[in-house]
């Protein structure tokens, strides 16, 4: 589900018949495509060694189980791929409200000085800048009192969380990463429609239809891969 792709790999006993199924880390796994268009075994990568593994005669040596990809013929696609954009805006939407809670909750601004008391030199301006990062930047100085002399005048230059609806945004991120996989949006905590009744139907939803069905494609693909090799 992260990958789009799954690889077991088969060990068989001295009967010849199957004994151990390993899971193998699809990351390491490249598909070794024939030139007939058949795939003709897959080399494992660990740490900067290679393992080609054939998949021979009869029963292939390794399983790979992929979701659909519309546009290539050995690789399935990951639902990641299809929420990354939103995976990416959640993110987004994380950083900048740790951001802001980091410079004492509040958006970034200007501190701007009138035209009557005149210009900063650029010492002064340094030396102010850094005042006000000592005073006011991090949680621990979150509506903490700041005195300055001079004639100043601070203009926001942010929009604030609620302009911008943040949680909102954050929650349709949620909700479509959520979707991208099949499982309905409450049962992971986004807020919405999560009454007793719904989060009932819910859970209904999840295991009728995505976790049955994965399942039964996984068993499908396990017994026309493994069924042969005990005969009737």
């Amino acid at each position: 589900l992260l990958s789009g792709n799954s690889y077991i790999e088969l060990v068989e006993g001295f009967d010849g018949k199957p004994k151990e199924l390993h899971a193998l880390r699809p990351d390491r796994m490249t598909v070794i495509p024939h030139n007939t268009g058949d795939i003709k075994g897959y080399d494992y990568k660990v740490n900067g060694s290679k393992r080609f593994i054939s998949v021979g005669q009869g029963i292939p040596s390794v399983l790979h189980l992929k979701l659909f990809h519309p546009l290539n013929d050995w690789y399935g696609l990951s639902p990641m791929e299809a929420a990354v954009a939103s995976i990416d805006q959640h993110n987004t939407v994380s950083g900048h409200n740790l951001s802001i809670l980091q410079n004492g909750g509040r958006p970034s601004g200007a501190l701007m000085v009138r035209s009557e008391a005149g210009e900063l030199t650029s010492e002064q301006r340094q030396d102010l800048r850094d005042n006000l990062r000592q005073w006011s930047e991090g949680p621990k100085n979150a509506g903490r009192i700041m005195v300055l002399e001079g004639d100043f005048h601070w203009q926001e230059m942010g929009l604030n969380p609620k302009d911008m609806d943040f949680i909102e945004g954050k929650n349709l991120s949620s909700r479509e990463i959520a979707q991208a996989y099949g499982v309905p949006p409450m049962l992971v905590g986004v807020p919405g429609d999560a009454t007793f009744a719904n989060y009932k139907e819910a859970r209904f939803h999840l295991w009728e239809d995505t976790i049955l069905p994965f399942l039964d494609h996984v068993i499908d693909e396990f017994n026309q891969w493994l069924v042969p090799a005990f005969g009737k």
